[in-house]
């Protein structure tokens, strides 16, 4: 009895030993993870024989956090990963359902069916369904401002303190020419600072304003604002003209809804993705309509590169991921992604079913998420090379304009010289009159004519005295 009990012993110990071994070299096999993934713009890409991108950075941190090694391969296939007509799943799906890989790290969307076949971990980023477009062959709505296109904000500024500048010197001019303002001890000054502007305003209308300018100083001024006035309004009508012209060829994209109701623009999805599925399984008529149309026309391209080519070929619009859109926007500029976003969705990292470590990959992209790791990732690999666009790329700007302001600077300046040329003259033939210093005549005659008291009102005050 004390044998068969000491034999039982034995193979007891001998058996937890051996399941002992096997754990020990089971978990020691997955101590390097075996990782498929697909090359696509910026999740993987390829840097001479090294793979690189945002999903390659995403791995790297949570293999950090986790402590584990791993190897990574591109996807054989080429795939995502959809259900084939047999029921077996291609793609990156395909192979972490038939172990060649534990982890496909990747653009996936976590979806319902998928969910069904392997583990997939909290989403790593967000996105949804919009549409890819060129600039040329899309339109927002017009604004009651329209009418300020032709030129940028800069513009209108720098017009507005040309228009003042301008004003100011005519009246300074105005007041300081002799041949304008002969007597100013009884005369009147007709160009007042309120008829400066209204006789600036009236040139660039080019309806005019009397009086006009008599002194040649002021005839300098008043010519170079008209010349100034027109090149003005030649740029203006003549950008005006032409951005209408362009808007009146765009036709009206802002979402699904006017993309299912023309028949002028082409449009497709990425073959056997869940976008297609998206629409395929919607009730809503006018998703049911696109996808009807793509199956009837077979508008399917078979990677993203190539929707966004035939996009950037323009009239097609390609409907894709919007992260994915967003990256194609910000490398090439004249693609514009609709603002239109529907089912919204997730990316997520795919493991087999019951795999041990999907709790912890979930834990630990929150953990990233909230330390601001992934948005620090989205803007180093999504990061634009187009300069900033307004709406209206047409609209010119202060620097194409520069000539003609500095025109009207020169022309100022040569008004305001002249003007005091004219007085410098008038007040040295009037100091040999009076045997006075010319310096003290021009002094005494600025002095009184850029007085803003009315000259009227002496004669009566001196009436005033004698009665």
């Amino acid at each position: 009895m004390v044998f068969f009990n000491s034999m039982w012993t034995v193979l007891a110990f001998i058996t937890f030993a051996t399941v002992l071994l096997l754990s020990n070299s089971c978990s020691a096999a997955k101590s390097e993870l075996t990782v498929t993934t697909i090359k696509q713009d910026p999740y993987t890409m390829l840097k001479g024989s090294q793979l690189e991108g945002y999903c390659m950075d995403l791995l790297s941190e949570l293999a950090k956090k986790l402590g584990f090694k791993y190897k990574v391969h591109l996807v054989k296939d080429g795939s995502y990963g959809r259900l084939d007509e047999s029921g077996n799943w291609n793609g990156m799906i395909g192979e972490v359902v038939r172990g060649e890989a534990d982890l496909a790290v990747a653009p996936l969307t976590l979806t319902a069916a998928r969910e069904k076949a392997v583990g997939m971990t909290k989403p790593y980023m967000q996105t949804g369904i919009s549409i890819l477009m060129r600039r040329d062959i899309t339109s927002e709505d017009s604004s009651m401002f329209d009418f300020l296109s032709p030129f940028s904000g800069e513009t209108w500024f720098g017009i507005l303190v040309a228009y003042i500048l301008t004003a100011v010197c005519i009246c300074v001019v105005a007041r300081v020419s002799p041949c304008e303002w002969s007597q100013p001890e009884s005369e009147q000054n007709p160009f007042t600072l309120l008829h400066s502007l209204w006789y600036i305003a009236g040139a660039l209308s080019l309806q005019g304003a009397g009086p006009h300018p008599r002194s040649p100083s002021g005839r300098v001024v008043s010519c170079t604002w008209w010349l100034f006035a027109v090149v003005l309004l030649a740029c203006y009508f003549s950008n005006l003209s032409s951005n209408q012209s362009s808007d009146s060829s765009h036709l009206m994209i802002k979402g699904f809804e006017d993309l299912a109701n023309q028949d002028i623009i082409e449009y497709g999805t990425l073959a056997g993705s869940s976008t297609l599925a998206f629409f395929k399984n919607s009730n809503n008529p006018s998703y049911r309509r696109i996808y009807e149309h793509m199956e009837r026309r077979k508008s399917f391209v078979s990677s993203m590169d190539e929707g966004v080519q035939k996009a950037r070929d323009g009239n097609f619009a390609f409907i894709g991921e919007s992260v994915s859109l967003d990256l194609a926007v910000a490398r090439y500029c004249e693609l514009v992604r609709a603002h239109e976003v529907i089912g919204m969705r997730g990316y997520s990292i795919v493991t087999p079913l019951n795999f041990p470590m999907l709790k912890n990959l979930s834990v630990a992209i929150l953990q990233l998420s909230e330390a601001g790791e992934l948005a620090y990732l989205r803007s180093k690999w999504w990061a634009s090379s187009c300069m900033a666009q307004s709406a209206k790329g047409s609209s010119l700007r202060a620097q194409s304009m520069k000539g003609i302001f500095l025109v009207l600077a020169v022309g100022l300046g040569l008004g305001v010289l002249l003007a005091l040329l004219e007085l410098t003259s008038k007040s040295r033939s009037r100091a040999q009159e009076q045997k006075k210093s010319c310096c003290s005549v021009l002094t005494q005659e600025l002095s009184q004519r850029l007085r803003t008291n009315s000259p009227k009102r002496e004669p009566e005050t001196s009436e005033k005295n004698k009665a």
